[in-house]
């Protein structure tokens, strides 16, 4: 049987809305300590945006937390690709 198919871009939005709140920031302060729009910060929790691998380094760091927390639950098979796609 293949793993459950996960939508990565919802998932590392709900892992940064979860992190975000545990730590009592707004999007907006979010968004201030990570130099990035606020805007832009909603749309990637609500799994809108692709996100690029500086943008999460920077969240990271403003969260005071791993990459890897802000990524878990994403499936890597053993050929490194990720199970699921965000479609068109």
């Amino acid at each position: 049987m293949y793993p459950r198919l996960v939508n990565p871009t919802k998932t590392f939005g709900a892992n940064l809305r979860r992190l975000r709140q545990l730590r009592g920031f707004s999007q907006e302060k979010l968004a201030e300590l990570s130099d990035l729009h606020r805007t832009y910060v909603g749309a990637v929790e609500r799994g809108e945006r692709n996100i690029a691998l500086v943008n999460i380094c920077n969240l990271a760091s403003a969260l005071k937390c791993d990459t890897a927390e802000l990524l878990q639950g994403l499936d890597f098979s053993r050929t490194g690709k990720l199970h699921g796609r965000t479609g068109r």
